[in-house]
């Protein structure tokens, strides 16, 4: 069993490397408003995937895979959210507030930077398809399906906490470099770009 859920954890580390627009996401946070920022959103992206994996144990995320109405419902709002992410970064090039130097926000609140984590996860159907059509494979066969799928869901968002967190603090120590103004309209203009990509991607996306 431990040889099986090494090799899972393998896969899960590999996919969990790939970059998609969750690390779109997170750059987006951690160079205009701060460390703390970003590593909020990444504990809402942690929080999506534990509700998908949730809803997956519960046999609740597979029902949504078989639906292609529900499926096309969720996939275009998720594509919408990450357009208008895209759009937002757009229309403000280098602009808004800015964290303070170790990372606290000045805009108000811990909330909003958590709910675009996990907002962008909660609308992401893809996840539904990849937990319920990898995560059977990889599940170790000395468990119950059940609870081999939910070790797998916490040892990817275990993975996914580790990677984007460690990624945020690479930005931080970068952040005087990225907070000067043309850097900052610079990344701001790419990451809008590449994220309204990701929201194309994800609506004419097959699957």
């Amino acid at each position: 069993m431990l040889t099986q859920l090494a090799a899972a954890t393998g896969v899960l580390a590999l996919l969990t490397l790939v970059p998609g627009p969750d690390m779109a996401i997170v750059t987006r946070r951690a160079v205009s408003r701060g460390r703390a920022d970003g590593l909020r959103t990444v504990g809402g992206i942690a929080a999506g995937l534990l509700l998908w994996g949730a809803l997956t144990v519960a046999g609740l995320a597979a029902l949504l895979a078989a639906s292609a109405e529900v499926y096309l419902v969720v996939k275009l709002a998720g594509a919408a959210y990450l357009c208008f992410l895209g759009v937002q970064s757009l229309r403000r090039p280098g602009g808004g507030p800015e964290g303070d130097p170790d990372g606290a926000r000045s805009d108000g609140g811990s909330g909003s930077a958590w709910r675009t984590g996990l907002v962008s996860n909660a609308l992401n159907p893809k996840i539904a398809v990849f937990y319920t059509g990898l995560l059977p494979t990889l599940a170790p066969q000395g468990l119950r399906p059940a609870a081999g799928m939910a070790l797998l869901v916490l040892v990817h968002v275990l993975l996914t906490l580790l990677w984007l967190s460690a990624y945020v603090y690479v930005l931080s120590h970068a952040r005087r470099f990225f907070t000067r103004p043309r850097v900052r309209r610079v990344m701001d203009r790419v990451t809008g770009v590449v994220l309204i990509g990701f929201g194309v991607r994800v609506a004419t996306s097959a699957a």
